[in-house]
């Protein structure tokens, strides 16, 4: 397993979190909720990609066509 999309799911969550919280600071409250959606959405994004090259594997295991 690559130790390379922790990292990325990591980052993307400390970022959103900082920038979260800078903007609840300056009473941005509505863009901080987009922030937290927009990496949550990337985070599913990576997720999902290996979720799909998880599915190719088994496939090309299993022989399926």
């Amino acid at each position: 397993m690559e130790v390379n999309i922790i990292f990325k799911i990591a980052g993307i969550g400390l970022l959103t979190a900082i920038i979260n919280v800078v903007l609840k600071k300056s009473d941005k409250d509505e863009i901080a909720n987009f922030v937290t959606i927009a990496g949550l959405i990337l985070v599913l994004i990576l997720v999902l990609d290996m979720v799909g090259g998880l599915f190719d594997t088994l496939k090309s295991i299993l022989n399926l066509y």
